[in-house]
């Protein structure tokens, strides 16, 4: 579907001849002198590689229909995460790398949405925060109290972050899915 580029809107998928792109940000510009055009920064899909491109004022780029789908996570079969569609329950088998680090705060029985383009995944919502049980660390030495002092935790997903002294094996922990820190105990 062709889209005009004086009706861009931050977050809108186009589909360029260079692959996929997200507009991050757009600016019109209308100079005193020659015609007004369109300044965006797009952001690939797939890769994460950042461009920056400038179009005439209502030209037409062609526009990517992505579908986000409800979906939880049921179990894993080798490489490969099951999630199952909350409308129509059918079960959609997706490859780890189709997942990218998100699979580092998916555990049985959570929700996500999946982006797709086709029959391709090219992204995955998730919650701000997720819980997540420490599986390994090493025990708070008692007496030692320096503000703001953190350790390296394994989480049941595999995922290692730094957590304060107090956090022990078996505590379950809020961590952040935008940038992977701990955030609290739950």
């Amino acid at each position: 579907m062709a889209v005009s580029t004086n009706d861009l809107k931050n977050g809108m998928t186009l589909d360029l001849s260079e692959g996929l792109f997200s507009v991050v940000e757009f600016q019109h510009v209308k100079p005193g002198k020659g015609g007004a055009f369109v300044r965006t920064k797009l952001k690939n899909v797939r890769t994460g590689q950042v461009l920056e491109r400038t179009y005439r004022a209502d030209e037409k780029l062609e526009q990517a229909i992505i579908d986000k789908r409800d979906m939880q996570y049921l179990y894993r079969d080798a490489d490969d995460y099951v999630f199952m569609d909350s409308s129509n329950y059918e079960q959609l088998a997706v490859p780890s790398a189709s997942l990218g680090d998100s699979s580092n705060y998916l555990k049985v029985g959570d929700g996500a949405i999946l982006q797709l383009y086709g029959d391709e995944i090219v992204g995955v919502d998730l919650p701000a925060s997720v819980e997540l049980t420490v599986t390994e660390t090493e025990p708070g030495i008692q007496g030692d109290r320096v503000s703001g002092a953190r350790k390296p935790a394994t989480l049941e997903t595999g995922l290692v972050v730094q957590v304060p002294l107090f956090v022990n094996i078996d505590d379950v922990i809020k961590v952040d899915t935008r940038t992977g820190d701990y955030l609290t105990r739950a």
